[in-house]
């Protein structure tokens, strides 16, 4: 379970490579200093030189907001940075026409549609189409579950009939298992691998940087065996 990210970090790219069911989380409290709206890009041939990538989002309901009701502001000049943004990054990569190919429908949605959740949520999809996920995406707004924070993931988890909730390390600091517990549901901790080559700045950096480094057949070999090279 994962809010939707605009171009993700590979660090959570991963997690949702690792699971069968990505849980959209797009009925929670929007946060402007989380990953729903940018995504920090990396030079292609230094990932220390970095950059935000900003979808400007307005939230009808000012820091009450939910994911589902930001809006793209300007979506016509929106797209229009995002793309040469991208393009000045990562145009010189030898991979650049498969990045494009996840790209392109990520902007024409920016202009289209204008819901920064259904935005991020694509890009994500995309990607781990790209890279050769077969699992099932549903969204949290779509159920009936408890408010509480733990008890929310525990019900969503018992909706989509899970066996064992995949955990990152940052919901791993509050959750609470006695919900699980009560469904029979196992909790497992998930840790991307540490190291450098692809695994550069995981946690940090949109996984664009790795695909553009490396490639998508080598970055989904590693996703596959859970590999550091």
């Amino acid at each position: 379970m994962h809010q939707p990210n605009f171009f993700p970090r590979l660090s959570t790219l991963a997690k949702l490579y690792a699971a069968d069911c990505w849980v959209v989380l797009d009925d929670v409290q929007f946060t402007r200093r989380d990953f729903q709206h940018r995504a920090r890009l990396a030079a292609l041939g230094d990932p220390g030189e970095r950059q935000w990538l900003t979808l400007a989002t307005h939230l009808p309901h000012g820091r009450q907001s939910r994911i589902s009701e930001a809006r793209i502001v300007d979506p016509v000049i929106s797209r229009k940075r995002v793309g040469l943004l991208l393009r000045q990054h990562y145009g010189r990569s030898p991979h650049w026409s498969t990045l494009e190919a996840v790209i392109t429908p990520v902007l024409e949605l920016v202009a289209a549609d204008g819901r920064t959740a259904v935005i991020a949520e694509t890009s994500t999809r995309l990607l781990l189409d790209l890279l050769g996920w077969h699992g099932s995406v549903v969204r949290s707004s779509t159920y009936s579950v408890r408010t509480g924070r733990s008890e929310r993931l525990a019900d969503l988890a018992e909706k989509v009939s899970a066996d064992t909730y995949l955990c990152g390390t940052g919901g791993a600091r509050y959750l609470c298992l006695a919900p699980f517990d009560e469904y029979g549901i196992g909790v497992a901790q998930f840790r991307p691998p540490a190291g450098g080559g692809a695994w550069t700045g995981a946690r940090e950096i949109s996984v664009l940087w790795a695909l553009a480094t490396y490639g998508p057949q080598h970055l989904a070999g590693l996703l596959r065996d859970g590999s550091t090279a």
